[in-house]
């Protein structure tokens, strides 16, 4: 079997073709990034052997059509981190750097990770359109909380002894009396520039508000289940299935707490056994299990008894709650794994 890693640009590709059980260079080959240049690949692979997985770095605009075309013809495909990559390459006996150098790295790296431990890639699904919108609305957000913060410092030019209420800006009542005070001003140049941020505050919140509800009417088609989870809202749970990207990719929590970097990475030595907190893995998918954990331990029972019997055991604050959240990717799993054809893994009961 060939392992192909790639390294991918936008207007070219460059290929290296390994052997799976040594590692061995066996071809290299670059190609044209327009579909021509596809045709030509699969044949150079084809040839070479009749076996192989294609290991393509993980960078989605650049290779996503890569992606796709592969897909499209029955190949299997997988998805290198790009700091494996990296770590490979400085650890090689070849200096430099080049794409063929860099496709090489790629496909050592995968076999040096393991093949079956990487992501494998597939044909996008509804949870990229949930992705895309819910990016989007993320977009409008920052810039929204742009323009507030220069608002802000305008007014205080203008106006020092005005005080704003933390999060008022995001009210369109605030937003029509700050209008109504501004159009009674002589019309300087500061002036205007705010009545134009505030025009375009109230175009940001009411798009923002419009592709809100939109992602709650997909995440409701797509994962009902996950808005009765207590403390997750339409936006939370529209994260989880645009991070998750199809819970079928996982064969069990485990591996879904190792890509949201909850579960803990050992650190122990002789006599000391410890674990240590894990920084890497997928911070946006972290992100949302934490504001679930924070919202339960907040106002959902069983989750603060939980934390509680923790604590009583001698954990930290912060402990209990990574201990929360290992298990609530448990119970994420389970909710949105379809029980008809994976049955689900028993959850212990928060008590």
């Amino acid at each position: 079997m060939l392992v192909v890693g790639s390294d991918a640009h936008k207007r070219s590709y460059t290929f290296a073709a390994v052997g799976a059980g040594t590692g061995e260079l066996r071809s290299s080959e670059t190609v044209q990034a327009p579909s021509a240049g596809h045709e030509r690949l699969l044949a150079w692979a084809r040839a070479l052997d009749g076996e192989r997985v294609w290991a393509v770095e993980d960078c989605r605009q650049v290779s996503g059509k890569l992606e796709r075309f592969l897909l499209a013809r029955g190949e299997r495909v997988v998805r290198v981190p790009p700091k494996l990559m990296a770590g490979r390459r400085r650890g090689s006996r070849e200096a430099g750097k080049s794409d063929p150098i860099d496709a090489l790295a790629v496909a050592r790296a995968a076999l040096q990770e393991g093949i079956d431990t990487l992501p494998t890639a597939r044909l996008e699904g509804p949870a990229w359109e949930v992705k895309l919108l819910l990016d989007h609305r993320d977009d409008l957000v920052a810039e929204r909380t742009r323009i507030q913060n220069r608002l802000r410092w305008l007014l205080h030019d203008r106006w020092p002894e005005l005080e704003l209420p933390a999060g008022c800006l995001d009210r369109l009542v605030w937003l029509d009396r700050l209008s109504g005070r501004l159009a009674r001003c002589e019309q300087a140049a500061d002036v205007r520039v705010m009545r134009h941020q505030l025009r375009r505050l109230r175009e940001l919140a009411r798009d923002a508000a419009a592709l809100e509800r939109e992602l709650a009417l997909l995440v409701a088609a797509q994962q009902p289940k996950l808005l009765e989870l207590p403390g997750c809202g339409a936006l939370t749970a529209a994260k989880l299935i645009a991070e998750v990207a199809g819970i079928e990719r996982f064969r069990n929590p485990a591996k879904l707490a190792r890509l949201a970097g909850i579960a803990p990475i050992p650190a122990s030595s002789g006599n000391t056994q410890r674990v240590r907190l894990d920084r890497g893995g997928n911070r946006q998918l972290n992100a949302a299990v934490h504001r679930i954990a924070v919202t339960q331990l907040r106002c959902h029972g069983p989750a603060r008894r939980f934390v509680d019997r923790k604590t009583a055991e001698g954990k930290t604050k912060r402990q209990a709650l990574r201990c929360l959240k290992r298990h609530l990717v448990r119970t994420i799993f389970n909710t949105m794994t379809p029980t008809t054809t994976n049955p689900p893994t028993p959850t212990p009961a928060l008590t």
